[in-house]
């Protein structure tokens, strides 16, 4: 009898440990020049289940054969984030083409000194990590991997990088980054320049092709990064194309617009829309992201890779309203 219910409370154990829904804790990266939160983002933020924000201090490039900070943070008084700050610095590719070892050195030790300095400068808490953002290649993969070892050794801090879709697929050629941590960065699965039917934002599909392998990744741990952005892809009559930050499908609700698709519409008239003069025969076709299609990316990494936590890019209140955060 005792061995039927300890069986029986197994098999009860079982069947709520097989049915228990993984839950992922999510934050932000906040991508803006200015620091400055309206309520929206506030509020959002603050519900937010991850006790930090992730927020790029500047990008770095290399203009002229030197290397150069880019579009470097600026704070309004009245940012109070109530999460711990992880400073993160987007850096170009070329910056690592020829780059020699001094450089390498001298890259890591000014890219440090800088975000100290404007740690210092806003008095900001800041968690023990600096994040990484870089598309490096298979021709660039040393000379980044050997900055990001130097950044660790002169910071003493946790460093971590982002890891785009073709830096998975392609490991034995882009290598693997010497971090602990990695965010993997669900989005941009196509150009959203090219003539494209698909969403270059997000396509689940192209995304789970390159993504089919990532269970044999070598590094364990891995944070994952989906969008909630949008814009709007205009194309004049030589199939050029532009991008208008922030659109939304109701955006193309104007009577001035004629609607070609549920996401696309034909500009009727001249004139001045989302602060850009658009002529007539301009095209416009928006891009956004559903619930659904970042539901199907949650549950398809679930099984391949475990207890990982969601960034979502980026906080702001044109992408933030009224949505769901919770996997």
């Amino acid at each position: 009898m005792k061995f039927l219910k300890l069986l029986f409370f197994g098999f009860i154990f079982l069947m709520f440990s097989c049915s228990k829904k993984e839950s992922h804790s999510y934050g932000f990266y906040y991508w803006k020049t200015r620091l400055a939160l309206n309520d929206t983002e506030k509020k959002t933020l603050n519900q937010s289940t991850l006790p930090y924000l992730y927020t790029r201090f500047f990008d770095v490039d290399k203009i002229a054969n030197t290397f150069q900070p880019v579009g470097a943070i600026t704070k309004d008084k009245s940012f109070e984030p109530g999460k711990k700050i992880v400073p993160t610095v987007f850096i170009t590719n070329r910056t690592f083409l020829y780059i020699k070892k001094d450089e390498t050195i001298f890259l890591a030790k000014s890219i440090y000194t800088l975000i100290q300095k404007k740690i210092a400068e806003y008095h900001l808490i800041t968690s023990s990590e600096i994040q990484i953002d870089c598309d490096w290649t298979a021709g660039t993969r040393n000379d980044y991997f050997k900055f990001l070892k130097e950044l660790k050794k002169i910071s003493g801090k946790e460093i971590t990088c982002t890891l785009r879709l073709h830096q998975i697929k392609d490991k034995a050629q882009t290598g693997i980054p010497p971090v602990e941590k990695v965010y993997l960065m669900c989005y941009s699965t196509s150009s959203p320049l090219e003539n494209s039917d698909k969403n270059s934002i997000l396509d689940v599909n192209i995304l789970k092709s390159y993504l089919s392998k990532i269970d044999e990744y070598p590094i364990r741990k891995i944070e994952v990064a989906l969008p909630i952005y949008s814009w709007g892809i205009v194309t004049n009559h030589l199939e050029k194309h532009k991008l208008i930050n922030a659109l939304s499908k109701k955006d193309l609700e104007n009577p001035n617009f004629k609607r070609i698709s549920e996401n696309t519409a034909e500009v009727l008239k001249d004139g001045f829309y989302f602060g850009h003069y658009l002529n007539k025969g301009f095209t416009i076709k928006v891009e956004e992201i559903s619930y659904d299609q970042l539901k199907d990316v949650v549950q398809f990494l679930e099984n391949k890779i475990h207890n990982f936590n969601i960034i979502y890019y980026q906080l702001d209140s044109k992408f933030v309203l009224n949505k769901d955060f919770k996997f």
